[in-house]
């Protein structure tokens, strides 16, 4: 998928994902040692999170380049040491033939580290680009270029991209959906908090130095920020809200080509489309219909002018961490300082490494699985994920609230689950991406080229179920509603989130949680309007459907309450998938645990029962410090809860929590039986 429709094309998706063993005779020789996390000053009964991780927490700090800290990062920085050794050798072969996708990886990666070379262009490698913005006369060149943009540099005013249709899931269409926006949501520009205020005042400063980096004198930096500010105002304000775009049945609008130009009588169509190389499209998806027709009315009334000034901001912010230190700079004093909190950037090492990994992802990952990933450990993790399904189908035959009609559907469903472990069976061929040796920046735009190409060539075309929406060394894992599949990259299956040889409870309550959580992904309230075809089609009764709303609801009011900030809500509605995932998952974990020779046992290991090792696990994995910055945006942007609520929300419903640990029922982490909310 194209990097820069990943955020608004995909679906849900967590990360976190599943490694473990199944239950085995033979004795663990990996003792992992939850005590010395545990802040035995905390009071168990009121916040177990603290509990748990508390010690760790008091006694770690965040790293300066970082905006939170966690088991997350701690196996991200591992993989990053993997990476930089396997980059450093593409970079010094010089023998790699010209073309070939050790060169690429060599010469991208190295052009990326070099500073100097970098520095010494300024902005030169985007001058054409800009200069191609300063020659839009009319609206027909409008159009144009605004199509040269979504292949070369930016999305501007919305983006386009290839996406299976949701109701013929077989199949691939093209789509739209609502963009243009600088700012991380919509909200940002329509809020009149203290807060949002702030924002966009800074922003609008972050603009003024940008426009004068690029040539501009104080006084018409500061005009055109202000242009632009208002341009994107009015687009914000025509966008669905970040909780309205996550009803899938809202966002599937399936048109002809004839609709949507009766929808968009401004926008030329015909140029756009045939600039793309996407003449003759088929039916387009128009996610936000409201939101499109304004920007046919914004093509018919807002100046040329102020469209030019938008455009060659659009073109500076996505090209800026490409461009000499003085961009980058400034580039993230806004997006890294202030908006999260971060003293210092990551070191450019890992900059050029992140890049490089985003430009030719599965040519570092082949060479990545060989080296971390040996091909047996692939059919042991499908086995596993096997034993959660299997616990997961005998809960949905006796789940109590559910009609016997919809059981047969959702265990149709669970059955077929696809599981992707590891990395692709059919590698991405990248020929046709051309890399030089000329600037950081060209690279990039000739990678967005080669992506966009990709992308676009998928139109019309049957669906490839062989293809990856993440690179193997990608630490993180997702759930696919309309493919109905679950997807473990090689890179999350290792400690802190796996080890070998540790015990069944550890294991299973850290990444068999996260396989339950997957799973449950196809069973949340996004997830289950999903049939298992992938096809958006209601599979529920009616009497069935309201009973989930009923308990969806409870979760929503539950995540309300939490107070992460002062004056700082989680937003529960905006995580209920999430929130009801993480509560599936540690159920199903648990269940699947039950069955193993160690829960049967019950000996203690380092004085904590099997059961209590498991409940510490699942808080450990979510062991996490954040700046208050970031929890701020993550608040007002994040599908997911915090990680301290990811802890606590889900356990005080769960029964089997409170007896392992003796904790009374009506205490802050424990619900009385008759509150606790129960789905999966």
């Amino acid at each position: 998928m194209n990097k820069r429709y990943a955020a608004i094309a995909g679906f849900a998706l967590f990360s976190l994902s599943i490694f473990l063993l199944v239950a085995c005779s033979s004795k663990p020789v990996e003792k992992i040692d939850f005590a010395s996390s545990i802040d035995s000053t905390a009071n168990i009964e009121d916040d177990f999170y603290l509990w748990a991780t508390g010690k760790w927490a008091n006694e770690t700090e965040i790293p300066a380049e970082r905006s939170r800290y966690g088991a997350f990062e701690i196996l991200i920085d591992q993989n990053y040491d993997l990476l930089k050794e396997l980059m450093n050798k593409a970079a010094a072969n010089k023998e790699a033939k010209e073309g070939s996708n050790m060169f690429k990886v060599g010469t991208f990666y190295s052009l990326a580290l070099d500073e100097d070379k970098v520095n010494s262009q300024g902005y030169d490698p985007i001058k054409g680009e800009l200069e191609r913005i300063d020659k839009v006369s009319d609206k027909e060149s409008l159009i144009k270029e605004l199509a040269h943009m979504h292949l070369y540099t930016s999305s501007p005013a919305f983006y386009f991209f290839s996406s299976q249709d949701a109701k013929n899931s077989s199949m691939v269409m093209a789509r739209v959906y609502q963009g243009g926006l600088g700012l991380p949501d919509r909200d940002y520009y329509t809020e009149e908090d203290d807060h949002s205020k702030e924002v966009r005042t800074k922003y609008v400063e972050h603009m003024t130095n940008m426009f004068k980096l690029i040539g501009y004198s104080e006084e018409d930096a500061a005009s055109n920020a202000e242009n632009v500010m208002n341009f994107e105002t009015r687009l914000a304000e025509a966008s669905l809200t970040r909780k309205e775009s996550r009803n899938p049945q809202k966002t599937y609008n399936k048109m002809t080509l004839t609709e949507v130009k009766e929808l968009m009588p401004s926008f030329n169509w015909d140029i756009f489309l045939t600039e793309l190389g996407v003449p003759n499209p088929g039916d387009i998806n128009v996610s936000m219909p409201d939101f499109m027709k304004e920007v046919s009315v914004m093509v018919d009334d807002v100046p040329l002018e102020s469209w030019q000034k938008y455009m060659k901001w659009k073109v500076v912010d996505n090209m800026a961490p490409y461009l000499s230190k003085d961009f980058v700079d400034e580039n993230f004093a806004f997006n890294g300082k202030f908006l999260n909190g971060t003293p210092e950037m990551l070191p450019r090492w890992k900059r050029a490494l992140n890049a490089t990994n985003g430009v030719l992802g599965e040519v570092v990952g082949q060479v990545y699985v060989e080296k971390n990933f040996p091909p047996e450990a692939k059919a042991r993790a499908k086995k596993i994920v096997n034993n959660l399904t299997e616990v997961l189908n005998e809960r949905i035959k006796q789940l109590d609230w559910m009609s016997n009609e919809t059981k047969e559907k959702a265990l149709e469903k669970l059955a077929a689950f696809n599981v992707k472990i590891g990395y692709p069976d059919k590698w991405r061929d990248y020929s046709g991406l051309e890399i030089k040796n000329d600037s950081y920046a060209a690279n990039i735009m000739r990678s967005n080229y080669f992506d966009s190409k990709f992308d676009y060539s998928k139109i019309g075309k049957p669906v490839d179920r062989d293809e990856w929406g993440m690179t193997p060394q990608t630490v993180n894992a997702y759930y696919h509603p309309i493919l109905n599949e679950i997807v473990f990259p090689a890179a999350i299956l290792q400690p802190p989130f796996f080890y070998k040889d540790a015990d069944d409870a550890a294991n299973y309550g850290a990444m068999g949680c996260v396989i339950g959580h997957e799973i449950t992904h196809g069973f949340d309230d996004q997830g289950r309007q999903y049939a298992a075809d992938g096809n958006l089609t209601d599979w529920w009764t009616e009497e069935d459907s309201r009973k989930f709303d009923v308990k969806a609801k409870q979760i929503i009011d539950q995540y309300n309450g939490y107070e992460a900030l002062e004056g700082h809500f989680v937003d529960g509605d905006l995580t209920q998938g999430e929130n009801i995932a993480d509560l599936g998952g540690v159920t199903i974990a648990f269940n699947a645990f039950k069955t193993t020779e160690q829960y049967k046992a019950n000996d203690e290991i380092d004085g904590f029962t099997p059961a209590q090792r498991f409940f510490l696990s699942y808080a450990t994995v979510w062991k996490s410090k954040i700046r208050d910055e970031n929890l701020k945006l993550r608040l007002k942007t994040d599908v997911h809860s915090p990680a301290h609520y990811r802890v606590i929300g889900p356990l005080s419903n769960i029964p089997e929590f409170a007896e392992a640990f003796g904790i009374k029922t009506g205490t802050p982490m424990v619900k009385a039986e008759e509150e606790r909310i129960f789905i999966w």
